[in-house]
């Protein structure tokens, strides 16, 4: 395999959030991104020139002397990556959380995934700190993808199929529904002239506290205190916006229910 430590020739297929982030950390690690494939000739073209590699729109062009390839195409796009990506000389990983590291099993005979656990955006002003949780089909694989995972990263955790798929459930809670709640709380701001900026602090506060606190032991407001005459006020300001206000009577029963059933 090689030294697994040193830097590493990358080919990367994929020009969306999750690709341009992690192309950027590959350089930044002192890696090198030969080749960007895209469908989209003009958005591989772009991030080809941001990394100082070349862009591809033949998969049968990807050159057979890189260390690796990074597969961060969608989620629903991998199963089918065998019927146009031709095989592999070398290790062909994925950055799905979701989905088994099996669907590259046509493509090379060293398969893994390199899921960042992290919420990627292309025009983030700078690439947070990234969790990856990586698994190969064998130790040479595994071994790799942990010290390239390392060189990313000083957060790197193995994590076979099953665990991968949970903490990415989880982070649909953590993150996608936490985030959907405060798009509805600024949508509700903008509507009612409430300046949705003051609640910035609030959201900051309630997530640094995380970091040394299990959030079970944080939890305020009316649904916890038993208070039924603010949440009867809330849901009744809500009678115009019926679903948030089966959001709201979803998230009381439910912050009710843990508590009833696990306690404070």
């Amino acid at each position: 395999m090689g030294d697994a430590l040193a830097e590493k020739d990358i080919v990367l297929v994929g020009t969306g959030h999750v690709a341009t982030v992690l192309g950027r950390l590959c350089r930044q690690a002192g890696h090198r991104v030969l080749q960007v494939y895209g469908r989209n000739l003009e958005a591989a073209g772009e991030l080809a020139a941001e990394l100082g590699a070349e862009a591809l729109v033949s998969p049968a062009a990807l050159d057979d002397r890189a260390d690796m390839c990074i597969v961060a195409i969608s989620d629903a796009a991998l199963p089918s990556l065998g019927n146009w990506m031709p095989k592999r000389p070398y290790p062909v990983v994925h950055t799905a959380g979701s989905v088994s590291m099996e669907v590259l099993s046509g493509i090379s005979e060293q398969i893994g995934v390199l899921y960042p656990l992290q919420s990627l955006r292309k025009d983030q002003p700078g690439i947070p700190e990234i969790p990856f949780m990586v698994q190969g089909n064998s130790k040479d694989t595994e071994h790799l993808l942990r010290s390239f995972a390392r060189s990313l990263s000083g957060l790197v955790h193995h994590a076979g199929e099953e665990e991968r798929r949970r903490m990415h459930l989880a982070a649909v809670f953590t993150s996608n529904f936490f985030n959907h709640l405060a798009t509805l709380a600024r949508q509700y701001c903008r509507d009612n002239d409430v300046d949705f900026q003051m609640l910035l602090p609030l959201l900051l506060e309630t997530v640094g506290r995380m970091e040394w606190e299990d959030p079970a032991n944080l939890q305020t407001g009316p649904a916890i205190r038993n208070d039924q005459p603010t949440i009867d006020r809330h849901v009744s300001m809500l009678q115009d916006r019926p679903h948030m206000q089966r959001i709201y009577q979803l998230m009381t029963d439910s912050i009710r229910h843990h508590y009833n059933t696990f306690g404070a």
